[in-house]
Formats: structure tokens, C-alpha cells, sequence
């Protein structure tokens, strides 16, 4: 089956099934505007597909974007990368997955190559300081946003909502890890379902969003029978994951036998490659991993340093998780050997966003045709509503997180035994950091202004803050 094979012929659009449902130009542009608007981390980078993908496009059903966004959810890696990627393979079988991905991740990957060299070669960073500090409260903003709009999706009855709050409780108070979080919910869900499923399928499958689905243009096609490579084949999963998975640690083991494991480049791509499977729930549940082996065990950063990363990735579009970016940028650039320091840098850039995000088309090709085609099941609906009322709780701990930290000098980090609290500092609040905070909420909540126009103003009110001394 040439779904699950990596061969996506015939290439030419216009001779395949890809042209009869959506026109591969169309389709290049939709994903290329989508990855040029990718601001605003995970939540503001599902908005924008599910506007244009749902909404103005209609391409997929509301049922369909969420049930592929469960899934996602559940893979390690940035799950808005592998969302637009799950859909381009869908419309455009694997060439286009590949397309929608790389369109996807191109723009923050150049945008975090600029700032990397200005960073590591200027080491002027007033204008950037004062860019991310007017751009972290809107980003605060943006996340209480997604509690908004993934709880109203979500949490529709009192066991959707409790289960929220137990995940809250798990990872802010007791620092649960995140896939143990939804482990826990997806077993709930498995077991809630086959007793009470009144209560746990909450996002159904095909029986919600019906008339969405005859209206969207893959759920028409798919309901015709007409996209044969959504279709599972054993034999061509097979095939697909060997292919991928030499494509993604291939180049590993070719560098570790040329370099020797010691070298800058073999020690990046080791790191990051297990970094790759088990990033759940983004950057920010990996973030504490990778900043303590990076400043701890490789020396590839300066204390404080990875928040100047994220701050960058925060500005640009793309997936958070590109952060990985500026890490392998700055090891190399300290660590070039025989190379220049910006050569290694660049070839660490590449190196490093290779590792990260082949293992995302791996995810998303091999299990892509087994997720459609257990869409109708019931239970498996109850685990993904369970799983995400849980993915609610979790984001209300980063915004809770982020907030502390972002408005507060000092947060108050409180210790009990496993239990970890926090008690701000009211004196240490800064004033500019929370009135910016405002206007974003006020923009994106009130008069919900676009999202690249609001955080232009915040970064805006953020350089005029950082010069008159007041971040």
C-alpha cells in the first residue's frame, strides 16, 4: 500500500487521487501560511489549523481535528508539528505529510538561526531582552486562552472536570511526570468507558460533528472510500517504520563511527535523539531536562541561558520545542574543533532539528492508518475525552507556572516532602511585566485582536519598558 511506504509516487499532483480532493497548490499554500503564522507556542499553533483547516477551509470536521490532535497529544514530540503533518498526509498521503511538516518547522528554524547568531556572535541582547519581555505575558495570555478553549471542548460534566483537576493537582502540587499523567487518564477513560460511557465519550467519533463531517472535504473523501492509503496494511507499516527509522538514527551512527562518541556533533545527536521520545506534552515538560544536562553534564550552556532560548522561540513561529535549536547552536559554537565557529554551529542547527523531528513523521506515518481506523470505537474515544480533560489540567499548571514566573522576581518555591507549592513575594511582582499582561488579555480576550498584531504590541510595550529601566 503506498500509504504506509515511504514512496509517495506518482510525485506529479496532478496524476494522483491528491488533486481530486484538495489541489496540491492550495494545499503547499495553506501549510505555508499556516507555518508563517505558527506564533504563540502549542495553544495559538492548533488555533490557527483549527481556523483554517476547520473553519475557513473546511477540509476536516471538528471531530476529525480532534480526534488526530488526541493522538497526537499522545506521541512524544511537538504535537502541533505532528497535527499539520498527520493532515498533510491525509489530504496528500506521505509526500504531502512531509511538505505540511517541513513548512511547519522551516520558519522558526531560520528565525532561531538569525537570533542564535546574533546571540552567541554580537552579544548584544538589549533589543531581544526587551522583545521577550513584552512577549512573555502575551504568551501568558495565549495559554490561559487554551485552558479556555480546550476546557469548553472538553470538560462537558463533573467527571470530565474532576479529572481535570486531579491532573493540575498531580503535576503542580506532586510534579507527576506527564506521561504517567496520561497513562492514568487513558486507563481511566478505557475503564470509565466500557462502564459509564454517558460520562466519558465525550469527544465521539464519527457520530459527532456529522454534519461537519459531510461538509469537510477529507471527511466527505474518506466516507467515498476514496483515500486508499489511510487504509492499514501490516507489511507497508513495516516497511515505513524501517525506513524511518533509518533515517533518523542513520546519520547517528555514521557520525558516532567518524567522530567517536566524545565529539560535540555525536554527543547532540545522542542527547537529542532521546530527548525526542520523551518530550510529552512539548517544550515546556522537557524544558528542566534539557537545561540540566545541557549547563550540567555537557557545559553547552551558561546558566540562565536556556530561558534566553525559549524567549526566542516564544517570539518566532514554529514549535516551542525548537529551543533544541539554539542549544546544539551554542555547544558547537563553544565546542567547533577543527571547524569555524559558526560552520559548527550551523551544521549543529541542522543536526539537531533533524534528530527532533524525523522521529515525528516516524510516529505519525506508521500509526496514522491505525488511528483512523479505530476513530468508530467507543472506548478508545472515552481514553482520548479522559486524556484530554487531563490535558487541560496540565496547561492550567503552565499557565499557573508561567505566570508565577513571569510576573513574580520571586515565586516563592515552598517544599513539604514531595509536595511543592509556591508563595510569591507580592513586593517582588513587577508592575510592567502584569500591566502588559493586561493588554494582551484584554486584546486577545476582549476584543480578541489577531494574535501576531497583539504580541507586536506587547513586544512593542516590552522594548519601551526595557529602556525606560523598568523590566
Amino acid at each position: 500500500m503506498a500509504c504506509s511506504s515511504f514512496a509517495p509516487s506518482p510525485v506529479n499532483p496532478a496524476n494522483s487521487e491528491r488533486s481530486d480532493v484538495i489541489p496540491w497548490p492550495v494545499a503547499v499554500r495553506t501549510f505555508a501560511h499556516i507555518g508563517l503564522n505558527s506564533f504563540g507556542g502549542p495553544a495559538g499553533q492548533i488555533a490557527v489549523m483549527h481556523r483554517v483547516l476547520v473553519e475557513e477551509k473546511k477540509w476536516l470536521s471538528e471531530s476529525r481535528f480532534l480526534h488526530a490532535l488526541n493522538y497526537c497529544m499522545l506521541l512524544p514530540g511537538p504535537e502541533a508539528t505532528q497535527l499539520v503533518t498527520y493532515v498533510g498526509w491525509l489530504a496528500h498521503r506521505t509526500l504531502g505529510g512531509i511538505v505540511a511538516g517541513a513548512l511547519f518547522v522551516l520558519p522558526g528554524f531560520l528565525s532561531i538561526l538569525v537570533l542564535s547568531i546574533l546571540y552567541a556572535e554580537l552579544q548584544d541582547t538589549s533589543f531581544v531582552q526587551g522583545l521577550f519581555f513584552g512577549i512573555k505575558p502575551a504568551v501568558l495570555v495565549l495559554v490561559v486562552e487554551a485552558v479556555l478553549r480546550i476546557g469548553k471542548r472538553a470538560l462537558k460534566n463533573g467527571t470530565m472536570v474532576a479529572i481535570a483537576v486531579a491532573a493540575f493537582v498531580a503535576i503542580f502540587f506532586f510534579q507527576a511526570p506527564f506521561p504517567l499523567i496520561v497513562l492514568a487518564a487513558g486507563l481511566i477513560g478505557l475503564v470509565g468507558g466500557r462502564m459509564r460511557p454517558e460520562r466519558f465519550v465525550v469527544i465521539r467519533g464519527k457520530e459527532a460533528g456529522k454534519e461537519g463531517a459531510e461538509e469537510a472535504l477529507l471527511d466527505a473523501a474518506l466516507g467515498r472510500g476514496e483515500l486508499e492509503h489511510t487504509r492499514v496494511s501490516p507489511a507497508g507499516t513495516a516497511r515505513t517504520a524501517l525506513f524511518w527509522l533509518a533515517l533518523w538514527l542513520g546519520p547517528v551512527a555514521l557520525l558516532w563511527a567518524w567522530l567517536g562518541r566524545g565529539n560535540v556533533f555525536v554527543e547532540e545527536a545522542v542527547f537529542f535523539s532521546k530527548a525526542a521520545v520523551v518530550t510529552f506534552g512539548g517544550a515546556y515538560s522537557v524544558l528542566s531536562y534539557i537545561a540540566q544536562k545541557a549547563v550540567d553534564v555537557y557545559g553547552w550552556l551558561r546558566p540562565g541561558e536556556m530561558l534566553d532560548g525559549l524567549g526566542m522561540c516564544e517570539s518566532t513561529p514554529g514549535p516551542l520545542i525548537q529551543v533544541v535549536q539554539f542549544v546544539g547552536f551554542l555547544g558547537a559554537h563553544r565546542e567547533p574543533g577543527a571547524l569555524s565557529p559558526l560552520l559548527a554551529a550551523f551544521l549543529a542547527s541542522v543536526l539537531v532539528t533533524w534528530v527532533t523531528y524525523v522521529p515525528c513523521f516516524l510516529w505519525i506515518f506508521v500509526g496514522a492508518p491505525y488511528i483512523e481506523a479505530l476513530r468508530t470505537k467507543p472506548v478508545l474515544s472515552a481514553a482520548l475525552s479522559t486524556i484530554t480533560a487531563a490535558v487541560v489540567g496540565v496547561v492550567l499548571n503552565l499557565g499557573v507556572w508561567f505566570a508565577l514566573h513571569t510576573l513574580f522576581a520571586e515565586p516563592g518555591e515552598r517544599r513539604l516532602g514531595i509536595l511543592r507549592t509556591y508563595v510569591p513575594d507580592l513586593g517582588s511582582v513587577n508592575l510592567a511585566a502584569l500591566a502588559i499582561a493586561l493588554v494582551a488579555a484584554v486584546l486577545l480576550l476582549r476584543f480578541h485582536v489577531g494574535m501576531l498584531k497583539s504580541l507586536g504590541i506587547c513586544a512593542l510595550l516590552g522594548m519601551g519598558a526595557h529602556l525606560m529601566g523598568l523590566a
